[in-house]
């Protein structure tokens, strides 16, 4: 047991996740864009055993866009992509080494809109039944980290940052030194908050 998270809380993220957060999911998510919009689409990876845990990357800070970020993988269509599903596993493998068939995409969370780079992420939930054997791509991630949900769900704290003209306000969560915000804490939060419902 983690220090401050209860057995009730890890219950509360750990029973029938699977099944729960399927009947929340958007299993054909068709989002509307806004003007001067793009779309983009993230794979949200939770590993089942032996505690629902879920796994980041840490992108590298040489990048161009989001340097040093933590951040899910993912990123922009291609043109021979089906649809946005695919966009996301393919970003996966291509970014973790993580084949797509070792994934089982429950569905997708509610999208989120990037205002400053005008992008739709549109957050795929896939689950993991066993622990991949993962290989970052090294010219894009820096590192891999993995947390478990009830340890998220507990640190999450509400907050506002600066930032150029505008103030984020949103969800953070300081795990281990590391801190999850940004478009990252806003999927993240919408995966708690449907589990954190269901047991109000």
């Amino acid at each position: 047991m983690f220090e401050g998270v209860s057995s009730t809380m890890v219950e509360m993220y750990t029973t029938d996740l699977r099944a729960r957060l399927g009947l929340h999911l958007d299993s054909d998510p068709r989002p509307e864009l806004p003007p001067a919009t793009r779309p983009a689409a993230v794979l949200l990876p939770i590993l089942e055993a032996p505690e629902p845990s879920v796994i980041f990357t840490r992108r590298t800070d040489d990048l161009p866009r989001h340097a040093g970020e933590i951040s899910f993988p993912g990123g922009l269509p291609h043109a021979e992509d089906a649809g946005l599903r695919e966009t996301a596993l393919r970003e996966a493998e291509e970014e973790l080494g993580l084949a797509p068939a070792a994934v089982d995409v429950i569905g997708a969370l509610p999208p989120v809109h990037t205002f400053v780079s005008g992008i739709l992420i549109v957050p795929f939930v896939g689950m993991l039944a066993a622990r991949p054997a993962l290989t970052p791509n090294a010219g894009e991630i820096a590192e891999v980290l993995e947390y478990s949900l009830a340890r998220l769900a507990h640190a999450e704290v509400e907050v506002e940052f600066p930032r150029g003209d505008r103030v984020y306000q949103g969800f953070a969560y300081e795990m281990e030194g590391n801190t999850i915000w940004g478009a990252t804490g806003k999927i993240l939060h919408s995966l708690i908050e449907i589990l954190r419902t269901e047991q109000s």
